[in-house]
């Protein structure tokens, strides 16, 4: 299966480009990438000088959960006063921009939507670490349980959210999501069931995965779960300590947060897929039927006559 990339190739092109070339140019551009977030690149200014904005429907859910001090740590010196209509903005001065600084900066400039969205992650796993920390020097009676901690709620899409909660021996991370037609629902079923098998059969060191229909106990206290209309699936994935090592949190976090865009594209391209096959075995059928025609035999009389007397020609 294809595994989505985490940073934005557009703006990595673009930045690119603009980077390697001599000579300044205007910009003027609005990217748009998954989950409704929206990018503008822009030289309000001067040539030299790029805008870069971005605009996330549940940003106001991740200045909650840390967002601001990730944004800072990543981007400190580049921060600018917000563009109207966006929620962050940076600022690239291209004549004050050191050589060896400019690949690292792309880098970190395509990040954008993925260092944004990492900030509730990031405060999920360090109340994991303080929670097993905790729970160590208490009896197993007293430890703190995952009712404990917060529920940590991302509304990213307009029905659809992310629940995230840490706890002393782990950290659950809960999609919604919305089948919008009956033959979504059931190809989602059956990629969830290859999740599972697969962790039985011979990837045992990755996350528990649980799909179900009602809202889990995790999260049925929420306000707003259970109030979307429609067929909505619970995907729960139980991520364990050895997902949340120093050495492994930022790639369990990249592809934590991709999991929904992920999921989808494969059931469209599963669908597309079947598709295809259907209209090549129609095409294959038509060939069948158009062999099995029979043709007339040799000698037989091509000219038919009338009552009249009147001939005409019959087509073989």
């Amino acid at each position: 299966m294809l595994l989505l990339e985490y940073h934005n190739l557009l703006l990595k092109y673009i930045l690119t480009e603009r980077f390697a070339s001599t000579t300044p140019s205007s910009i003027d551009q609005v990217i748009s990438d998954f989950d409704g977030v929206t990018f503008h690149v822009s030289t309000p200014e001067s040539k030299t000088k790029i805008l870069i904005s971005i605009s996330i429907k549940c940003y106001k859910d991740l200045l909650q959960h840390g967002a601001q001090q990730v944004l800072e740590r990543e981007y400190g010196p580049y921060i600018t006063e917000t563009e109207p209509g966006y929620d962050f903005s940076l600022l690239i001065d291209l004549e004050n921009l050191a050589e060896e600084a400019k690949e690292d900066l792309i880098r970190r400039v395509s990040l954008l939507r993925r260092n944004t969205m990492a900030a509730p992650f990031e405060k999920a796993i360090d109340t994991h670490h303080a929670l097993a920390e905790a729970a160590k020097a208490v009896s197993s009676e007293s430890a703190p349980q995952a009712t404990e901690s917060e529920v940590m709620v991302i509304r990213y899409r307009d029905e659809e959210a992310m629940y995230i909660q840490a706890s002393a021996d782990r950290v659950t991370v809960i999609f919604s999501t919305v089948f919008r037609e009956e033959t979504d629902r059931i190809f989602g079923k059956v990629f969830l069931s290859e999740f599972v098998d697969a962790r039985r059969r011979a990837i045992q060191n990755a996350p528990q995965v649980l799909y179900r229909n009602d809202p889990p106990l995790e999260i049925r206290g929420v306000p707003g779960v259970g109030d979307v209309q429609g067929d909505v699936g619970y995907i729960t994935f139980v991520l364990f300590p050895r997902h949340l090592t120093q050495q492994r949190r930022e790639e369990s976090i990249s592809h934590i947060q991709t999991f929904r865009d992920y999921f989808h594209y494969h059931i469209k391209a599963a669908k597309a897929y079947m598709h295809s096959r259907m209209r090549r075995r129609v095409a294959d059928f038509l060939k069948v039927l158009n062999r099995a025609k029979p043709e007339a035999e040799e000698g037989e009389k091509k000219e038919r006559k009338t009552a009249t007397g009147r001939s005409f020609r019959v087509q073989a």
